[in-house]
């Protein structure tokens, strides 16, 4: 399965959103899945089940109602964003195993900085304890369309988490957030993105989700 990686940096929201609707549109059964990594300056997006009263107090940051499924999370700078474009045939499996194995790529990388990563039932996205608590450090979003998916995963790693404080995260009210550098992680962003793609690559494309 041949798969194309993008850097594309810190890039706007809208504008990218719509690069990945018109790539999954023109796909054909040659068309390379590919990744793209990045991050976006502050947005809020409101899913396909988002509910409006879940955004508190948006302030200054615009909220861009969007295609995937979910409820409000927050993109801003620090914060890695992987978007996924596979072709769902190609890979041999569904969405719900897709989820799995995009969760157990964070919680695979996360262990390689000696963290604890888990999921939640019925609560897409990764957490980690801290303080006693549950606390979310990577969220999920997909949309499948034309068999392939696109939309993706974001990773807090070293950002203002202050915005989280301004909407109820994923829909849950008072919903704790961490990211990575509050963790002891060291290394660099781009770094950390390497090792996040490289982990993406070997778990979509391996055998066994763990």
């Amino acid at each position: 399965m041949r798969t194309v990686v993008k850097a594309l940096g810190l890039a706007e929201y809208e504008p990218t959103w719509r690069a990945m609707q018109a790539a999954n549109k023109s796909r054909s059964p040659d068309s390379p899945d590919e990744l793209w990594l990045l991050e976006h300056p502050p947005v809020f997006t409101l899913g396909l089940a988002g509910k409006s009263e879940h955004v508190l107090a948006p302030g200054d940051i615009p909220v861009v109602k969007i295609d995937r499924g979910g409820q409000v999370t927050y993109h801003g700078p620090g914060q890695l964003v992987v978007y996924v474009m596979l072709d769902l045939k190609q890979l041999g499996y569904g969405v719900k195993e897709l989820v799995k194995r995009i969760e157990q790529s964070i919680i695979d990388l996360l262990a390689q900085y000696a963290i604890e990563g888990y999921r939640l039932p019925g609560m897409p996205g990764v957490y980690v304890r801290v303080a006693d608590a549950d606390a979310k450090i990577a969220a999920l979003g997909l949309r499948i369309a034309h068999h392939a998916t696109y939309h993706g995963l974001s990773l807090n790693f070293d950002m203002d988490l202050e915005p989280f404080s301004r909407i109820n995260p994923c829909g849950y009210e008072a919903l704790a957030v961490t990211q990575m550098r509050d963790l002891g992680v060291t290394d660099t962003m781009p770094q950390t993105g390497e090792k996040l793609i490289a982990q993406l690559s070997s778990t979509l494309y391996g055998k066994h989700h763990g």
